[in-house]
């Protein structure tokens, strides 16, 4: 079967896009392995699906998989590319879309310079429902890895994320607590990992462990986790710009009850075609 695609990216998180409403997609997890693998495939760190919408007053499905070939609920740097994606194809005229995906329905709103700001919903604190397997609600969390205490902030936007704060970015130890954490069973579906520097009260460092890839260059989801979770433990402001391996993000959180917003670029690189 022969698939049309575009690459793209946010911040050198890359993404293969795939056109739904045009042409059929039933790949399966090892079909996305394979379009993914950066030497016999396409390369990328997610692979994103543009759907009709099946509810009343939505755009479109947002699906996305990651490299594994899991299906999982929410990407950031995804939704500002699949964003400028429907609109540069001709699938809308909006400038502000809705998305519906595996966690909820996304506003998607496309700005000057083609700046996309994403309104990420309201962010979940509890652990059942992060899920983490934890007694009650705490501002940090602890688990022993590899015979040591590792302290971390968890929250779900969307999608599982635990948040470290680290003395260095370039110091942290992410190949072997980022996976660690990943797969700790007190994640029963697994986990993002953050580790997060604190610049000043409006600047972070991060770099992200994300489930089923790896270290990516850009992490919108994790950005906005890290602000969250510096803002409930007091060390950040309510907009905060988050430096990433890959670029610069802006993310801004009113508090508790209230939607988190991220707001950066998106970028076209090519298309193709590729058999599968």
């Amino acid at each position: 079967m022969d698939l049309k695609f575009t690459k793209m990216h946010g911040l050198g998180n890359d993404f293969v896009v795939i056109d739904a409403t045009r042409q059929a997609f039933n790949l399966d997890s090892e079909q996305i392995r394979v379009i993914a693998d950066r030497r016999r495939g396409v390369g990328c760190d997610q692979l994103l699906v543009v759907e009709p919408s099946n509810q009343a007053n939505v755009d479109f499905r947002y699906r996305i998989y990651n490299a594994d070939g899991g299906e999982v609920e929410q990407c950031g740097n995804g939704a500002r590319c699949f964003a400028l994606f429907v609109r540069d194809k001709g699938l809308t005229n909006k400038q502000e879309i809705s998305v519906q995906t595996n966690s909820g329905t996304l506003q998607l709103y496309i700005e000057e310079g083609d700046q996309v700001r994403v309104n990420m919903g309201i962010p979940e604190l509890e652990p059942g429902q992060i899920p983490f397997d934890a007694n009650s609600r705490a501002v940090q969390y602890a688990i022993n890895i590899q015979g040591e205490t590792v302290e971390f902030g968890a929250i779900s936007i969307g999608n599982p994320h635990a948040v470290l704060d680290v003395p260095a970015v370039g110091h942290a130890h992410i190949d072997s607590l980022g996976p660690a954490i990943e797969n700790h069973p007190r994640f029963p579906n697994r986990v993002n990992v953050g580790f997060m520097q604190v610049v000043n009260r409006n600047r972070i460092k991060l770099r992200v462990w994300e489930r089923g890839t790896g270290e990516t260059q850009a992490c919108g989801s994790g950005a906005c986790a890290a602000v969250v979770v510096g803002c409930i433990q007091g060390t950040l402001d309510d907009t905060v710009t988050v430096e990433l391996p890959g670029g610069e993000l802006v993310v801004s959180w009113s508090g508790e009850q209230q939607p988190v917003f991220m707001a950066g670029p998106a970028s076209f690189v090519y298309e193709g075609t590729i058999t599968v």
